[in-house]
């Protein structure tokens, strides 16, 4: 007979040394694992992408430290479950019982008043809350209850954990292991996992049952084939959800608004968060149009304050026209390629010194190891302009701003040119 429970699940470590991935955090002599086997546990939001074990972390450490463990999905609890266990946990500390441990799955989605009502039971210890989010906890946990919370950050699973995995269903799984399997090539199945370990045993399962015999043999091919005979919808806590934001702003920085209302159509329909779509507007608009069309910028930003005012289901109107919007403007990605170049550039050169003729000079001392000496003040001349090194000595010239090929930047690229000469190759 066929078990039923899913492989992902089946799978499920229940110690730190079964656990794989997240050594920064779990590894012998981890900071958050120090805390642990020394019986300290303070309350805690896991931060990362779906599939890299917050909820089997959570578990590990109640286990671990014997401590009762309730869970609440943010999706389908509200403040009277919450109240429910803070009355349990209440009760329980009358027959000298550990605090228990309330693990929250993603708690970015209770509201303001939700996350309200768990302040004071964590504030006296009556629980200890480990929530789980796929969202960055600044913008989504209120500021109260963030200060009470360590923040630990979860990583995507590497390629060598995920390879791991694969031969642990293997070998060590009751059904998978009672097959004949061979796999002659996991590109497919890493590449469809996106580095989430619950993605990839689930292909893994799917692949492997849509076999008559029990003699297997998986290739790139078969996983592929085989997967898009299985695709599910798109689901807001599921497997697509990356996928589908990818493809929404790959279509506006492609220009494209048909593709861009499509891929919006099937987020909203799937229930995704408003505000997390806004968010990603506004990061294109400064990624892959920039100074192309700086109103973008504008106009995104007012999309995401009007999201939060009117909800759902009108913001659907104002993502929809900030999508087209954005999709029918200029692109350029100067400023995004800017700013990697000159992080890059600090990172391979340290710290240079700021040129002392550009220094701050707030005490005599200062001003008598000449800083602030010889700095023109642009305002005092024609044009507001004055040219004078900006860059420290070892990379002066070094030019990281190319204005992009569009009527905007093209200004921009005059007025350097005409200011700058030939000092930037302008």
């Amino acid at each position: 007979m066929q078990n039923l429970t899913p492989l992902a699940e089946r799978l499920r470590p229940d110690t730190f040394d079964t656990y794989i991935g997240q050594e920064h955090l779990v590894g012998k002599g981890s900071t958050l694992r120090s805390f642990i086997e020394k019986g300290i546990i303070p309350s805690m939001i896991f931060w990362g992408p779906p599939g890299v074990g917050k909820t089997t972390l959570a578990n590990i450490i109640a286990n671990h430290l014997d401590r009762p463990f309730y869970t609440l999905s943010a999706i389908n609890s509200g403040v009277k479950d919450v109240r429910e266990v803070i009355e349990k946990a209440k009760s329980q500390q009358f027959f000298g019982t550990n605090n228990p441990v309330l693990f929250i799955d993603e708690i970015h989605r209770f509201s303001k008043s939700q996350q309200d009502s768990l302040l004071g039971a964590v504030e006296k210890g009556i629980i200890t809350l480990i929530g789980a989010t796929t969202e960055n906890p600044s913008f989504e946990v209120i500021s109260a209850l963030l200060s009470r919370c360590q923040v630990y950050v979860l990583k995507e699973q590497s390629k060598e954990d995920l390879l791991k995995l694969i031969d642990i269903a293997l070998t060590q799984d009751e059904t998978l292991s009672a097959k004949k399997i061979k796999i002659k090539e996991y590109e497919s199945l890493l590449q469809l996992s996106g580095g989430d370990a619950r993605k990839l045993l689930n292909t893994l399962e799917i692949v492997v049952n849509s076999f008559d015999s029990d003699k297997i043999v998986i290739t790139n091919d078969a996983v592929v084939n085989i997967v898009q005979q299985n695709i599910v919808r798109y689901d807001k806590a599921g497997d697509q959800h990356y996928d589908i934001i990818s493809a929404f702003i790959k279509s506006i920085r492609g220009s494209d608004p048909n593709g861009a209302v499509y891929w919006l159509a099937r987020m909203l329909e799937g229930g995704e968060d408003m505000k997390f779509i806004a968010r990603r507007l506004l990061i294109s608009a400064s990624e892959d149009i920039g100074n192309a069309n700086p109103t973008a910028l504008v106009i995104a930003n007012n999309c995401f304050q009007a999201v939060n005012v009117i909800g759902f289901p009108e913001g659907r109107l104002i993502l929809s026209q900030t999508a087209v919007y954005l999709a029918n403007s200029p692109k350029s990605n100067a400023s995004y390629e800017a700013i990697n170049q000159a992080q890059a550039l600090v990172k391979k050169t340290g710290n240079l010194s700021v040129p002392l003729h550009i220094r701050n000079a707030p005490t005599n001392l200062m001003k008598d190891l000449g800083y602030g000496n010889d700095y023109t003040y642009s305002h005092g001349y024609e044009g507001n302009f004055k040219a004078q090194e900006y860059l420290p000595d070892e990379i002066a010239g070094t030019k990281f701003y190319e204005p992009g090929n569009n009527p905007k930047e093209a200004s921009f690229r005059k007025f350097l040119k005409d200011n700058w000469k030939d000092k930037y190759g302008y």
